[in-house]
């Protein structure tokens, strides 16, 4: 792509994810802090009634309902199916208005700083986190990419350029100042970038990237009955990001017992204790982190 003629930032997709959904009210009301020249900036308010609710989702997790499958599926007809199309029809499938860059604002209740998630390997997506991790030490890199955007359930299939940050820890329905700005800082810095970029001002550098790449979710230890028995251990809360080594502490059981990690080489675990994925029982997703080259 030549030229970025349209860019979306998204908010409240998790209507209980507050730093984004107020983001997306600050820059409606203030419109000229995202306004740069050489392409429209525009605004969404993804799940206006689980925001509302205070909720994460109202039926469905809008995150997940992007596959291009089930936005074909006319038999689909949740609240959050029925969102989902809306904003493919905003955001997607009107040529006049598609958005060539969709930035969705996440966050967690997990220690994950400033998180960007990539979902493809696109080089500006690639060249645009590089500059983050590099102009902000609390950037991280999470790679989730998918084979193909038909297999990507997020708001970001909708756009091959953009990637969602997520940033934490904050609990679930409330507003924190210091990541706030940290996120609002770093929406300025995209827009900066991409201003740049549309200028033909990004030289072209063989730069290197930290990445960690997604290897597996890890379920809490579960009872025959599905019920959860053990908990983060005390030494692994809080440490995403952080090397994980065959025999370290992992869980501890309601009985005390530690159940330590037995895989047979190091990860780096992210999302560690999630309070969203507790309804899926997930404990934490493990990565390998490495070097590439740009």
């Amino acid at each position: 792509m030549n030229q970025i003629n349209r860019v979306a930032i998204v908010g409240g997709t998790h209507g209980n994810e507050f730093t984004g959904a107020y983001l997306i009210q600050k820059f409606a009301q203030f419109p000229d802090l995202i306004t740069r020249h050489s392409f429209e900036t525009v605004t969404l308010l993804a799940n206006p009634n689980a925001f509302a609710a205070g909720r994460r989702y109202v039926e469905k997790d809008l995150n997940r309902c992007f596959l291009k499958q089930d936005l074909q599926n006319t038999t689909l007809n949740s609240y959050e199916e029925l969102q989902a199309k809306s904003i493919q029809n905003i955001l997607g499938s009107n040529r006049n208005k598609q958005a060539d860059f969709i930035l969705d604002l996440h966050s967690s209740t997990a220690n994950m700083g400033l998180t960007i998630i990539l979902v493809n390997n696109h080089p500006l997506n690639l060249q645009l986190a590089a500059y983050l991790s590099q102009i902000s030490p609390l950037v991280r890199i999470y790679r989730c990419s998918f084979k193909s955007i038909s297999e990507n359930p997020f708001v970001n299939s909708l756009c091959e350029l953009g990637f969602a940050i997520e940033v934490g820890p904050i609990a679930q329905g409330i507003l924190k100042a210091t990541l706030f700005q940290q996120t609002e800082e770093l929406v300025y810095a995209v827009l900066d970038y991409l201003e740049q970029f549309n200028q033909g001002k990004i030289a072209s550098t063989n730069e290197t990237l930290i990445l960690y790449d997604h290897l597996s979710v890890v379920d809490y230890p579960k009872q025959q009955d599905g019920k959860i028995f053990a908990m983060i251990h005390p030494e692994l809360q809080d440490k995403d990001y952080q090397a994980l080594n065959p025999g370290d502490p992992m869980f501890i059981s309601f009985d005390n017992q530690t159940i330590v990690y037995e895989g047979v080489s190091t990860v780096w675990p992210i999302f560690i204790n999630e309070a969203a994925y507790y309804d899926q029982g997930i404990a934490m997703c493990l990565t390998q982190k490495q070097q590439i080259n740009i």
